[in-house]
């Protein structure tokens, strides 16, 4: 055997055994979720049941952290992604010398560790709340918003590198041609910028509402009194592991594919329509061209 075959055959051992410990205890836990035993493992099989998740959402507390989960998220979502989309663009507006000084300050929020953001949101509000005179019911103190508010710092970091990443394939001929045909800035941004940006749009939207979703470091000092998801599975697990919370990554794996499926796919349609776009546009020209070339002959 060669040293080359030896050297694929290890890339090989190597790429294997990545695989084997990212999935492995994905489908071990799937398997557990479906195992008619009170301890959740895959072996020994005692009987396939379904009793695992109608158990789940008996637990009342677990219900309540779901959908303060989702309700959070979906807060998330409505604060980030608009943040995101106006640092990008202010990435693109502002003068070359002072945009890598500016990516360092936007971008630092997704460098600095979640413990540290979920203290200084709650010190900040905290204070705010005191210098404002705010009883203990208003939204200074409200676990919900604060959760939004710190989580929120950062996710809008991550969505504004989708659409930058976006931004950096846009025509700008596109808006100052349209700027000079008479449209305003306004007109500019929402038919020109915004259609080209929408599968970003939808690609920062699922992003920042996974992200939320499964954040722990910042909620857990944000919820206060309150509880998501990740801090009711974190006091569960504290009390040993049960066969519901299998049938829970079940479900939110489950929730996930089919999040970023439906992502792809609507990514590959738009671009799909980008193409045939640009097709027809090269035809309307190569056809302009033709008949620019046939008129002096008539």
């Amino acid at each position: 055997m060669s040293s080359r075959q030896i050297q694929n055959l290890m890339i090989f051992f190597y790429i294997i055994l990545f695989f084997l410990y990212l999935f492995a205890p994905l489908f071990m836990m799937g398997v557990a979720a479906f195992n008619d035993v009170e301890f959740p493992q895959v072996v020994p099989w005692e009987g396939f049941t379904w009793r695992w998740f109608p158990q789940l959402f008996n637990d009342a507390l677990m219900v309540e952290g779901i959908i303060n989960s989702f309700w959070i998220g979906l807060g998330v979502v409505a604060l980030s992604v608009p943040i995101g989309l106006a640092a990008a663009i202010m990435m693109t507006q502002v003068y070359e010398r002072f945009q890598t000084i500016y990516y360092t300050v936007v971008v630092s929020p997704v460098l600095m560790p979640g413990v540290i953001l979920g203290i200084s949101t709650l010190v900040f509000w905290d204070r705010l709340g005191t210098l404002v005179d705010a009883d203990y019911e208003s939204l200074y103190y409200s676990g919900m918003f604060l959760t939004i508010v710190g989580q929120s710092t950062f996710i809008s970091a991550y969505t504004m590198l989708i659409f930058l990443a976006r931004l950096q394939r846009f025509d700008r001929t596109q808006e100052e041609a349209a700027l000079d045909l008479g449209a305003t800035h306004v007109q500019v941004f929402w038919k020109i910028l915004m259609p080209f940006l929408r599968p970003a749009i939808f690609s920062a939207m699922g992003l920042a509402f996974l992200t939320s979703f499964e954040n722990y470091n910042t909620t857990v000092f944000t919820i206060q009194a309150d509880s998501t998801l990740t801090t009711v599975l974190a006091g569960k697990v504290r009390m040993g592991t049960q066969p519901d919370l299998a049938a829970l990554a079940v479900l939110i794996i489950g929730i996930t594919l089919i999040g970023a499926i439906a992502i792809e796919v609507a990514k590959r349609r738009e671009l799909a329509k980008e193409a045939v776009a640009r097709e027809e546009a090269k035809r309307a020209e190569h056809a302009a061209d033709m008949s620019l070339a046939k008129a002096p002959a008539q």
